[in-house]
């Protein structure tokens, strides 16, 4: 019996000092902030409550802020439920200033009889204005040398014939009596009011490598940068542009099909689809095939066709303009949805609208390129109203890796809609004739102005 009580209170005690414990332990983990996880990290404990350290990073700018463009609004979009095929707008003057010129050089001093030979410009205008107060300074390395014979003129005629002929700048800065020389220089243009001619204006420049633009889109003005040359493939652009009578827009949807089984989509289906008479020409390319087809065939109805044999994703959207006879491109990537592999392709096209063997056609190059060169081309002639789709390039043209998820039979799609922009004397426009007409009445106007 004494083993048996000694037993039992033993028992007791321990009983009664595990409660102890387990009280202790209970008020304890109430004092102790609990966390559902813990990270060691080359010895540190991340917790929720952590403040994350990151390291230093480059000042570059970020990718966000580097994508900004008030641009791509107008270029990203396409209205296709209200497209108009041909439309007419007013002639508007585009004019190029140079920013920058300075004071006006003295009027009262004039030039006879002053020759110079294998000078510099600096070194000529040096020549030239020994004895009086004004100086020339080379903000810029000026070297071409210049010869010739000045037989009268002003000393503001003078410089500008100088400053031409080794292709330099000048400004005159009056206070402190200075002719600065630079071989680059700055100038405004003032665009037209219509988008479509100003977007035709830029890519114009684009395709020209002339990247430095400041557009201010409120009040229709662009500013750049540029040297002699720039300067005069910039006067080319805007003298072709003011001499055309046409536009050519192209609005363009690109897709990536994936079809929903192992096996191809079947382009052949688009005849009993949409009939014979709705698919006018099928041109061959190195890569994949540009089929031209009647206004029947749309975005929407494409898709529709789509989507009975695969799943469709729309990867980039937008419009590009381009002077008749001019050529221009639509990157993928600047208007894509998110960045995907065939966002690194590039849609080239050179057009003209007018006779073609006694029809008034659209006759196009259209040139899909990426960073490694011509994936393919196609020449389309095409009447006003059709279509294209490029088809049968596959995804695969686009994957770097030697293996990849993408089905093998996935494929790029283009849907690209041409259009045109008449371009006429404002004076010559019919009284409350609309802008926007469509339809045979805007053709047979188009027809009286050709």
């Amino acid at each position: 019996m004494k083993l048996v009580r000694c037993f039992g209170g033993f028992v007791l005690l321990v009983v009664g000092a595990g409660l102890f414990l387990g009280c202790a332990q209970q008020r304890q983990q109430q004092d102790v902030p609990q966390y559902d996880t813990i990270n060691v990290v080359e010895n540190f404990v991340i917790d929720e409550n952590s403040v994350p350290i990151f390291p230093k990073k480059a000042a570059l700018t970020t990718d966000t802020a580097q994508r900004f463009s008030i641009e791509l609004p107008k270029r990203c979009t396409v209205d296709w439920d209200n497209q108009t095929v041909v439309s007419v707008v007013p002639e508007e003057k585009i004019e190029m200033v140079r920013l920058g010129m300075g004071d006006p050089l003295p009027a009262d001093l004039m030039v006879t009889d002053y020759e110079f030979k294998e000078l510099t410009v600096k070194e000529a205008l040096d020549k030239l204005l020994d004895g009086t107060d004004i100086s020339v300074i080379e903000d810029g390395e000026v070297t071409q040398t210049i010869s010739g014979t000045v037989s009268t003129g002003n000393l503001a005629d003078t410089v500008e014939l100088m400053s031409k002929m080794g292709r330099v700048y000048y400004s005159y800065d009056a206070v402190n009596a200075e002719i600065h020389l630079d071989h680059r220089a700055k100038w405004m243009i003032k665009m037209p009011k219509n988008e479509s001619i100003i977007m035709a204006l830029l890519d114009a420049m684009h395709g020209a490598d002339v990247r430095n633009l400041l557009v201010d889109w409120q009040d229709k003005t662009m500013v750049f940068e540029g040297n002699y040359q720039t300067e005069r493939e910039v006067m080319k652009i805007i003298s072709d542009i003011a001499s055309k009578k046409y536009m050519i827009a192209w609005d363009v949807d690109v897709y990536r099909v994936y079809p929903r089984t192992d096996n191809p989509i079947i382009w052949m289906n688009l005849l009993p689809a949409f009939g014979d008479k709705n698919i006018k020409m099928s041109i061959p390319g190195v890569v994949g095939r540009a089929l031209v087809v009647s206004p029947e065939i749309n975005t929407k109805t494409l898709q529709e066709f789509l989507a009975q044999q695969s799943n469709v994703v729309l990867i980039s959207q937008g419009t590009f303009v381009i002077p008749n006879g001019w050529q221009s491109r639509f990157d993928i990537g600047q208007c894509s949805k998110e960045d995907r592999l065939e966002t690194d392709l590039v849609i080239g096209a050179t057009g003209t609208y007018g006779d073609y063997g006694g029809k008034d056609k659209i006759d196009a190059k259209i040139v899909l390129r990426t960073s490694n060169g011509e994936l393919s081309s196609f020449n389309i002639p095409s009447d006003v109203g059709d279509n294209y789709v490029i088809i049968g390039i596959p995804t695969h043209s686009f994957v770097t890796t030697p293996e990849t998820l993408i089905s093998p039979f996935a494929e790029l799609v283009v849907f690209m809609s041409p259009r045109i922009i008449s371009i006429v004397d404002a004076t010559q426009m019919p009284a409350g004739t609309d802008m926007s007409l469509v339809g045979d009445a805007l053709r047979e106007f188009l027809g009286a102005n050709i």
